[in-house]
């Protein structure tokens, strides 16, 4: 047995879970409502307020789905319940963020301000100018976004510029070496 895929998910107050036609998952919290289309090879169960996912048989194509299905739906139930969130740090001299309705204006050493807009469901903040907050409630969606603004300018090993996830640790190198 996949030991993601058998422990059950325990569905938290004040949310709802609908299993409909073709494991149609729709989870309804607090902060809002996620929907998405798994495997309907996969049997989905809400039994005692516990949400249990089966599979088939033991081929690998099902015991890789396993632990995917269960996994994604916890998402789901985690985002209406608590949300997501990535926070970035931009470093570097004139490096700054800022932001005008639902656009983020970034300047990154370009000639133009790079511009871009928040995806639906997503929202992102600006705390100072140099530190980026993305949340939503789908994690997908969260994560992808982003990347998308840590693209536009990914840090570099020599000085350490760029936009970085708070988490993140740049492994830095040594410069030229001068000559003797």
């Amino acid at each position: 047995m996949s030991r993601i895929g058998k422990m059950p998910i325990s569905v938290p107050n004040g949310v709802e879970i609908k299993i409909g036609e073709g494991n149609l998952v729709t989870v309804k919290g607090p902060k809002g409502t996620l929907e998405r289309r798994l495997s309907s090879d996969m049997n989905i169960a809400l039994e005692n307020g516990q949400l249990e996912i089966k599979r088939p048989n033991d081929l690998k194509k099902y015991r890789a789905l396993h632990g995917l299905t269960r996994t994604l739906i916890n998402n789901m139930v985690v985002g209406v319940t608590e949300g997501y969130k990535k926070t970035l740090e931009i470093n570097g001299v004139g490096y700054r963020a800022a932001k005008n309705g639902n656009k983020l204006a970034l300047s990154l050493g370009y000639s133009h301000p790079v511009e871009m807009t928040d995806p639906e469901g997503v929202t992102s903040e600006v705390e100072g100018t140099n530190k980026i907050i993305v949340s939503g409630i789908d994690k997908e969606k969260v994560g992808q976004y982003a990347a998308n603004i840590r693209e536009k300018r990914p840090p570099e090993p020599y000085k350490g510029k760029g936009i970085k996830y708070d988490t993140e640790r740049i492994r830095r190198k040594a410069g030229k070496a001068g000559k003797k």
